[in-house]
């Protein structure tokens, strides 16, 4: 489950950032997050296959729970880690313009 929910998110992100025509809202860096931790469940289900066998396709409903809780949290730390990124570069210079117009006060 934590695996289809990042290959999802990874998905939605690449495409939003594919069309986009400039890239100023740095989507870059949350297709790189969210791909990264889709290779990294990709592994993590390749080995536990290895070990568990044919039982990796029958998880009991809580081991289900777990991984879709895991895989949300994936999403949303990948978001919040996204959106420093955002407020440090600044793009549009909303924070400057903000901080400039405080100052004046």
């Amino acid at each position: 489950m934590t695996l289809l929910i990042t290959v999802v998110a990874a998905v939605i992100a690449t495409a939003r950032w594919y069309s986009e025509k400039s890239d100023n809202m740095n989507l870059g860096i949350l297709c790189f997050l969210f791909w990264g931790a889709s290779i990294m469940w990709l592994a993590d289900a390749i080995f536990e296959y290895a070990e568990l066998g044919a039982a990796y396709f029958s998880p009991s409903l809580q081991d289900m729970l777990n991984d879709t809780f895991l895989g949300l949290a994936v999403v949303a730390l990948a978001l919040v880690i996204w959106i420093i990124a955002l407020l440090i570069k600044d793009p549009k210079g909303k924070i400057l313009m903000t901080l400039k117009k405080q100052a004046r006060v």
